[in-house]
């Protein structure tokens, strides 16, 4: 991830014009036969929040089970996540055999700069003075909090590899942003510093990481070690096309053959349709899962990445998406692109706590400051408190609707957004073998898109009628329904 300026929500237009409801009246048919896979789950990366929050137990209440917390005198319905992204980090302040010191970028923040574990190259023994397993203890804290209560896929990421693996010693990026900071004789050594961190973690932490990924948005031109404010760092395709056979040698020699590679976190989906084709074919075969991040927003080819993907047999998961509109609307709209188009498995947002509009909390890291939930808090939580891990998820029938179905309790879930004019939405089970009860509850919950309103409240007021039921939407509000007794 890095700092955008990204336009707001009226210009973007929500980004999704099918997503307008333009009739009085419109019915989805949900389609029970369609399958987009099973849910995996719902997420956060935990740099760089968790290390300057790691140690509020009450946050990992909120981000990590479903259960009511009040914080800050707010009261929060817990969202849930089960997934977190570990960042393996780059930075340390010790001199290195040859009295080289890490580069330090001007305009980085100390809360940005993610401790790192492997100080110098004398030992890749994890039990030699070369390794300090007592840094970052905030972010692993938050890790152990979040495992204890209901995080069940954990995946560890790097930003940059350690400063002394690169050319200029700066773990913000090279000179100039577009050329490699790795250097070529160092390509296994990042291997072997993420590999024994998950073998290490695996028999000291009891953490095993489903997945390990070597880079973040690395064909970017923006990671400039003299200007940089986080870890970053380019890499060719051809490197990452190196570097992944390595990172596969070296998990497999530490006996963690079940931790798959992700590959490449990159910024946009079209430059993931870019770099998952240049590939080589080694490579290709090490890699798990695709990664991508969401921050083209509106625009890009959603559709051509996951045909490509899923055509060569690999998992799908948007593993980073954050933008500073603080009232859900531009995450509600590209949430459901995502669903209608992309197809991840699984999905994960930014920095939970962030800057007002990036943050669904709103928190400093540097003054260790937090504050208020957004109302994109709320618009999240209609997803992630319903759409649950194990569910198959279904074509929704429109451009408005995400729909999944839970088989073991025959519960059929269904999110959708109003944008247009106040207006009655209905939903069409009729292709179901079983659409519910003739005249049973269906529960729902409703959260106002915008600077106020409803904070996912709930309403007992909708029924089933035949094989369809309907609610009224107002302008501009998200809604859940939980329908039971459906049968495919």
């Amino acid at each position: 991830m890095r700092s955008h300026n990204w336009p707001s929500a009226s210009a973007l237009a929500l980004a999704l014009a099918t997503a307008r409801v333009a009739t009085a009246q419109n019915v989805t048919t949900i389609n029970p036969s369609s399958t987009y896979g099973t849910w995996e789950g719902w997420g956060t990366s935990l740099a760089w929040w968790a290390k300057a929050f790691g140690n509020q137990a009450a946050l990992a209440d909120i981000f990590f089970t479903l259960d009511t917390t009040t914080y800050n005198g707010y009261t929060l319905p817990g969202l849930g996540l089960n997934v977190v992204r570990y960042n393996a980090g780059a930075s340390s302040k010790n001199a290195d055999p040859d009295g080289d010191v890490m580069v330090v970028s001007p305009d980085i923040t100390a809360s940005r700069q993610m401790d790192l574990f492997w100080l110098d190259w004398t030992s890749s023994a994890a039990n030699s003075s070369s390794w300090s397993w007592t840094v970052d203890a905030n972010q692993r804290n938050m890790l152990a909090l979040g495992l204890d209560r209901g995080v069940t896929v954990v995946e560890m990421f790097s930003n940059s590899p350690p400063w002394w693996m690169t050319y200029n010693l700066n773990p913000s990026g090279s000179t100039d942003g577009s050329s490699d900071n790795l250097e070529s004789w160092n390509y296994d050594q990042h291997a072997i510093y993420l590999a024994t961190i998950a073998a290490y973690a695996k028999e000291n932490w009891g953490v095993t990481f489903a997945s390990v990924e070597a880079f973040n948005e690395p064909s970017a031109d923006y990671w400039v070690g003299p200007t940089g404010t986080q870890e970053g760092c380019h890499f060719d395709v051809s490197t990452m096309s190196s570097v992944i056979p390595y990172l596969r040698s070296e998990l497999n020699s530490r006996g963690l053959t079940g931790t798959i590679i992700s590959a490449s976190d990159e910024e946009t989906y079209d430059i993931a349709i870019t770099t998952f084709g240049e590939y080589t074919s080694a490579a290709l075969a090490d890699i798990g899962r695709i990664n991508v991040h969401g921050y083209e927003y509106g625009g890009g080819r959603r559709d051509i990445l996951y045909a490509d993907v899923h055509a060569a047999g690999k998992a799908l998961w948007n593993s980073e998406y954050g933008e500073g509109d603080a009232t859900g609307a531009e995450l509600a709209s590209n949430l459901i692109l995502d669903f209608v188009w992309l197809h991840p498995t699984a999905w994960v947002y930014w920095q939970v706590l962030d800057v007002t509009g990036w943050g669904l909390i709103e928190a400093d890291n540097n003054a260790l400051t937090t504050g208020a939930p957004s109302q994109k808090y709320f618009v999240l939580a209609q997803f992630t408190r319903h759409i649950r891990p194990g569910m198959t998820i279904l074509d929704g029938g429109s451009g408005w609707t995400v729909a999944a179905y839970d088989a073991s309790t025959e519960t059929l879930v269904i999110v959708a957004v109003n944008t247009g004019a106040a207006q009655y939405l209905n939903f069409d089970l009729s292709s179901f073998a079983k659409a519910g009860v003739n005249g049973a509850l269906v529960p729902r919950w409703a959260t106002q898109i915008g600077s106020s309103g409803d904070q996912y409240v709930s309403f007992s007021d909708t029924f089933i009628n035949g094989t369809q039921f309907w609610s009224y939407f107002d302008e501009n509000v998200i809604m859940s329904f939980e329908v039971s007794n459906v049968v495919l």
